[in-house]
């Protein structure tokens, strides 16, 4: 029988997928035909402009620090927590109009979002940033991460069992399910009895019998004695704050921005890459865009193409420019389409090999390079490197792949426990680490290992410990 404690669970490591071959394993999944969404759904563009105004005081706050903070942008604490320094939240806000503790709010909201991410006691501005304004796709998935996020971005209730508050975060999908199914509003007495079976039910699944002394009354109350009506309204409000859902006279109602988050994730469905035709002409950032939906023999006939259009030496300095961007999935395709172009890429790989995004990347390049088996490759790797690069293709799989693909990522960690995982993730400080932790406890099955993981994320999150 499996544990489902969090703290003797085993990952499951396959030997032939190893972390060689894990950035590959999130863009060469089948390509299938996207479901229409529910009816009334709104188009994209429209989805966009919302998602666009439910973060535009983050995204304000992002551009300030990104204008103004140039060009070390050192206006995060030298604590590494990534929270705003009191003198720069106080510029922040003379600048804008707002108070110091508006400016935190909204910088945590656009750290949730991926549109600032932190290295140490620095920022930067985060991809989807720089693609506000063009990229409907990447706002989208900015506010789904931020929607991934809603126990993180409201403060929890301080007098509730922590127990019991995992429990109603692990339940909310059915409540939102329930919701999205209703296409209406719901009394808020309905959904506290869905609520409540939900609970039960994971409990149940949890075989939690009791034994051994049990407290006497009057003693700390546990879980199971824990109301969840406070607990209801506390996540109501909490998905109300980040646009899911309208809250008030006793009913609640997802918005359409949530009807759609909530769709997407029932179908497990993807934003789908751009189309293929095309990529010869285009940017090498765009060509692999184009390429991340296709088959690995597809795909690199398509690099091969692209590469035959242009010089060699310009051809491998925009890969690698396009490596260095914040998108994870285009570093990890724009190594692939490297491989495709061989020894006159070495001098350049081997250049950045000591810049810690790319260094995981390109030391498997080089070993693979030098006639290392592509499955062994990996074993250059120090173990700081092996998890940024676990980390680092974990976000490409949140931001481009379908959850269960990101719960079967946990097979490709060195590490050969979830609270062993758990704590050199915390330790290597990639910048997505927060994002990655909360999209992998949404998507994971298991109610202990996901109350786990979303603790991690919290911590991270707020710098604790």
């Amino acid at each position: 029988m499996t544990s489902r404690n969090p703290r003797d669970s085993r990952l499951r490591l396959v030997g032939p997928r190893t972390l060689a071959a894990a950035p590959r394993a999130a863009v060469t999944q089948r390509r299938r035909p996207a479901p229409r969404p529910p009816e009334g759904t709104p188009p994209p563009v429209e989805l966009a402009r919302m998602a666009r105004a439910v973060l535009a005081d983050a995204a304000r706050v992002a551009r300030w620090a990104d204008a103004a903070l140039r060009p070390g942008r050192e206006g995060s604490s030298p604590d590494g927590k990534g929270t705003l320094s009191a003198a720069t939240a106080e510029r922040a806000a003379a600048d804008l109009g707002l108070t110091p503790d508006q400016v935190r709010h909204d910088w945590d909201t656009a750290r949730l979002a991926g549109l600032v991410e932190v290295h140490g006691d620095s920022a930067r501005p985060g991809w989807r940033l720089r693609a506000w304004n063009r990229d409907d796709s990447a706002v989208l998935r900015g506010w789904v991460a931020f929607f991934d996020a809603w126990s993180i971005a409201y403060p929890e209730p301080e007098d509730r069992e922590a127990a019991a508050v995992a429990e109603v975060v692990s339940a909310m999908p059915q409540v939102l399910s329930f919701l999205q199914l209703s296409a209406g509003p719901v009394p808020v007495e309905q959904l506290l009895d869905l609520l409540e079976q939900r609970v039960t039910e994971l409990r149940t699944e949890r075989c939690e019998v009791p034994y051994g002394p049990q407290p006497e009354p009057g003693a700390e109350p546990t879980a199971e004695d824990t109301p969840l009506a406070p607990l209801l309204d506390w996540s109501l409000r909490a998905l109300a704050s980040v646009g899911a859902l309208t809250y008030g006279d006793g009913q609640a109602t997802l918005t359409p921005l949530g009807s759609w988050a909530v769709w997407v994730k029932l179908e497990q469905i993807c934003v789908a890459a751009q189309s293929p035709a095309g990529n010869i002409e285009v940017s090498a950032e765009d060509m692999l865009r184009g390429c991340a939906q296709l088959r690995p023999n597809a795909a690199r006939a398509e690099y091969r193409a692209w590469l035959a259009a242009r010089p060699v030496g310009g051809a491998v300095t925009e890969l690698i420019d396009a490596a260095r961007g914040e998108d994870a999935l285009i570093r990890g395709l724009a190594f692939e389409a490297l491989r495709v172009v061989g020894a006159p890429a070495e001098p350049d790989v081997r250049t950045v090999a000591d810049e810690t995004p790319l260094r995981p990347y390109a030391l498997l390049w080089l070993a693979e390079h030098d006639g290392a088996d592509p499955e062994d490759a990996h074993e250059v790797l120090t173990r700081e490197e092996s998890t940024w690069l676990w980390v680092d293709t974990a976000a490409a799989v949140a931001d481009h792949g379908e959850a269960p693909l990101l719960v079967r990522h946990l097979e490709s960690a060195v590490q050969p426990t979830v609270p062993a995982l758990l704590d050199e993730v915390r330790a290597v400080g990639h910048p997505r680490t927060v994002q990655v932790l909360v999209a992998l406890a949404a998507a994971h099955p298991d109610p202990a290992l996901a109350k786990a993981v979303r603790r991690a994320a919290f911590q991270v999150h707020t710098g604790g410990s």
